[in-house]
């Protein structure tokens, strides 16, 4: 039991992925570090955008050749497309050196997937194998422990913005700017039908509209191109306050940017659990109006709704009366002194997770020796 004391002063994670901004502020940006984790390994092809993807810590021979260089093993997301058997293997792997494995649910349904069945399946290998679970919103936690039965230890999102770069947010004019951001049409998104409804309120001077997309689903022939999504920014471009922007992925601060210039950023989800975009949001002072799917309101007080109805439509009155709401509102932006203590005790409750999960990894082998 000494060996595990002794590393409860300073844990080595093996955290997937570390270069991800959610889990590069998970650490205490003030006090003494308690928790060290490993940098990922840099991928043969990495992926333009994700220099951390795929995973190379995601793997069972590298768990074996670099197991003692960690203490623990904590994944976070980047599994999309490693089957459950591999899932299994590298969870087993673990329990057999004696790494403890922590994970934390941010996705009960994956938001690239179509088809749910492929991350059910996951989760029914991770989430029981896992020593601790951790995840961001009660409302997760009340659906894994109906669906689990496991108890997951709740920590929400950590800012996005890094501290030092918080810019004050103008409040809304008697025009709000408002956004719908296409990107690259994930698996998740819907958002032709509620980009019809925006751009009727552009046509009545109700709002300035800002439509984004990226380059590639406007272009014939490649992976995303969407014929209809075409059409509508053709017709888009010939509306009154109406403004589309044609672009590659930006930036962290290309995008920062974009947000900073509108009152409210519009998710057209169908499905989902919780959004790092809705965070970065908070942290600009950009309200959002969510769907009623997942756990999107759990994440701030202050989330505009509006749900999907029988026919597949978004409730036109829903999303009318919050554009309606947003004139001369001061913005919804965090205070970077409140993200700061956040993230505080974010740190503090991922050390005491961590410290648990060695304890019980402990225990385990006093009781198999």
């Amino acid at each position: 039991m000494s060996h595990y004391r002794r590393r409860f002063h300073r844990v080595r994670v093996a955290s997937l992925p570390r270069g991800h901004a959610y889990v590069a502020h998970l650490s205490d940006p003030d006090g003494p570090e308690t928790v060290e984790r490993l940098p990922d390994p840099a991928p043969a092809h990495a992926v333009p955008g994700a220099p951390w993807w795929p995973l190379v810590m995601l793997d069972e021979r590298w768990i074996r050749e670099h197991a003692d260089s960690f203490d623990l093993y904590h994944l976070h997301f980047g599994f999309d497309q490693t089957p459950p058997a591999t899932l299994r293997r590298i969870v087993d792997t673990l329990h057999e050196l004696g790494k403890p494995f922590v994970y934390t649910v941010h996705d009960l349904r994956n938001p690239h997937q179509v088809d749910p069945a492929a991350q059910d399946a996951a989760l029914d290998v991770l989430i029981p194998a896992a020593d601790e679970l951790i995840t961001l919103t009660r409302g997760a936690a009340h659906e894994i422990r109906r669906r689990w039965g496991r108890t997951p230890t709740v920590i929400p999102h950590p800012h996005v913005v890094p501290l030092d770069q918080w810019v004050p947010h103008a409040p809304a004019g008697e025009v709000p700017v408002v956004g719908l951001n296409f990107k690259s049409m994930r698996a998740n998104m819907d958002p032709l039908p509620v980009a019809r409804v925006l751009l009727a309120a552009a046509a009545r001077g109700e709002i300035e509209l800002v439509l984004d997309v990226h380059t590639d689903v406007l272009t014939p022939g490649t992976r995303h191109h969407d014929a209809g999504v075409a059409e509508l920014m053709r017709t888009a471009r010939e509306t009154d306050r109406v403004r589309v922007n044609v672009h590659e992925i930006y930036t962290d601060q290309q995008l920062w940017e974009q947000l900073r210039g509108l009152d409210l950023s519009v998710l057209a989800y169908r499905s989902g659990t919780h959004s790092g975009w809705l965070e970065l949001c908070h942290d600009l002072g950009t309200r959002v109006l969510a769907p009623s799917v997942g756990f999107y309101h759990e994440q701030h007080p202050g989330v505009l709704r509006f749900d999907w109805d029988a026919s597949g439509q978004p409730c036109a009155g829903q999303v009318e009366a919050a554009l309606a709401e947003l004139r001369g509102r001061e913005p919804w932006q965090a205070s970077a002194d409140d993200r700061a203590a956040q993230r505080r005790r974010i740190a503090a409750s991922h050390a005491e997770v961590y410290r648990r999960a060695l304890a019980v990894r402990a225990s385990r082998e006093g009781d198999a020796a």
